[in-house]
């Protein structure tokens, strides 16, 4: 399990790398909120690769394993992008509440989702 909770930085890693590329990339080509949905996608794809390659070093044993781990990370991920976009980066609670406006196009939640159910998708996958 720890593993598991350690492997979340690896996740940091991959959505700081595609933010990176976004800013630098892409999004001077498109619309911010185009960038935005891009890069949503990039990183759900990526940390499914990741996800994969962890559950075949490390195998999950049972869905509910899976389940936590994904449950741990939603939480590691909300909890890290609120305290350290605020209390570190200075931004405003209301930027950091924008990315979760779908009523705007705002698909960061999709990440979140992926985040809880990715470990309990690539179990299954690996079950069969």
């Amino acid at each position: 399990m720890l593993f598991y909770v350690l492997s979340w930085f690896g996740l940091v890693v991959l959505a700081i790398l595609n933010g990176t590329i976004r800013v630098k990339g892409y999004a001077q080509f498109t619309s911010e909120l185009t960038a935005h949905q891009l890069s949503t996608l990039i990183l759900v794809v990526l940390m499914g690769i990741y996800i994969y390659i962890l559950t075949g070093v490390f195998p999950l044993d049972s869905s509910q394993q899976a389940l936590l781990i994904g449950g741990i990370w939603l939480v590691m991920t909300v909890m890290f992008e609120f305290i350290f976009g605020h209390y570190v980066m200075g931004n405003a609670w209301s930027v950091l509440f924008h990315d979760y406006n779908v009523f705007e196009g705002r698909v960061w939640l999709i990440v979140l989702v992926w985040a809880l159910l990715a470990p309990y998708v690539m179990y299954q996958l690996r079950s069969y």
